[in-house]
């Protein structure tokens, strides 16, 4: 019996002392495994650098589009045309690109006009460029002073000076009322009308001039048909601005409260429609986002509308005339009527 026990002893002793020995070898191979790579840690080369941080948007990408006039739409051209010639005492410009295949259509597009309050929108692009920049913030207050304040359109300019408000604030009333003593303030805040201008032509936006503050009733302010229509597109086809900023700026444009030229024309051109301007447009499955611009003397509109089938099309009307003769505004939304006939 002592014998078999021991025996038995020695059965479940030996699998024990082979599974310590492995332990122990594992152990030590742990060990000189660490105080190698210890010591050949110097020898590597561990400050490979990153790739830098983009500065700059990224290139277009297909599905985006871009503002690249391919084919002219000769019959829509002699359209506009045709139109601008029954009033041949106005000023008339007109550009219209289809963003998603280069068709374009446009009437003397080079031409600088007055741009009134359509001078908000290149603003309101360099103000979120800006933004991506983290030259300015959207909750930094600005304050109002007297060099700002302005006449005409919006309610900041009736307040006290001193009065601060958030730079999100400004540029939402810039747009959604067209204020001008908010426009004034991103312009002081974005550097002045000097930089502003610069950053304009590093843009391409070559027709685009700010000579006055806000109001600028004698429309000394100018821009193109085709440089409103860059300005947007140059947004919506993310060749400026990140995607956060691109979502803001067409926010921003969406708040726009006129809706009687682009919009309304547009409807006419697609087949008309009851009750609200914007939502008529909506049941046919068409959305505008514009800006637009009113001294008397100049009228201008500048859209990206979005097609029941997906394109999307950047125009821009802008007239000179009398002052507030109805004809101007007439010129725009028939303008828009014909931009819409042909793209239907």
């Amino acid at each position: 019996m002592a014998q078999r026990s021991q025996s038995k002893a020695k059965g479940w002793q030996q699998p024990v002392l082979l599974l310590l020995r492995l332990l122990i070898v594992g152990a030590a191979l742990g060990v000189i495994t660490g105080t190698a790579l210890k010591w050949l840690a110097p020898q590597l080369n561990t400050d490979v650098p990153l790739p830098p941080a983009a500065d700059t948007p990224p290139e277009p990408t297909a599905s985006l589009g871009a503002f690249t006039p391919k084919r002219e739409d000769q019959t829509l051209s002699r359209r506009l045309a045709e139109i601008a010639a029954t009033q041949k005492d106005l000023k008339v410009g007109a550009f219209v690109l289809v963003l998603d295949d280069g068709t374009f259509a446009q009437l003397h597009p080079d031409r600088p006009l007055s741009a009134a309050s359509s001078i908000k929108t290149p603003i309101l692009l360099v103000a979120f460029e800006a933004l991506d920049q983290a030259k300015l913030s959207l909750n930094e207050a600005l304050s109002l002073n007297k060099t700002v304040v302005g006449g005409g359109a919006g309610w900041m300019g009736s307040q006290p000076l001193g009065s601060q408000f958030s730079i999100f604030e400004v540029a939402t009333e810039m747009i959604r009322v067209s204020d001008n003593t908010a426009t004034n303030l991103l312009i002081q805040r974005l550097g002045g009308k000097d930089s502003l201008n610069a950053r304009f032509i590093e843009l391409g936006l070559e027709g685009t001039m700010i000579n006055n503050w806000l109001p600028d009733l004698e429309g000394t302010n100018t821009t193109t048909p085709r440089d409103q229509a860059r300005a947007i597109a140059l947004v919506e086809t993310g060749q400026t601005l990140s995607a956060r900023s691109r979502d803001l700026f067409r926010q921003t444009l969406g708040t726009s409260r006129t809706d009687t030229l682009i919009p309304r024309g547009w409807l006419r051109g697609i087949g008309g429609g009851t009750g609200d301007v914007n939502a008529a447009l909506l049941q046919q499955g068409v959305r505008v986002y514009n800006k637009t611009g009113d001294i008397g003397i100049a009228y201008v509109d500048s859209a990206l509308v979005e097609l029941p089938d997906g394109r999307r099309v950047v125009a821009s009307y802008m007239v000179e005339g009398p002052f507030n003769d109805p004809r101007s505004t007439n010129m725009i939304r028939a303008l828009a009527a014909a931009s819409a006939a042909a793209l239907k």
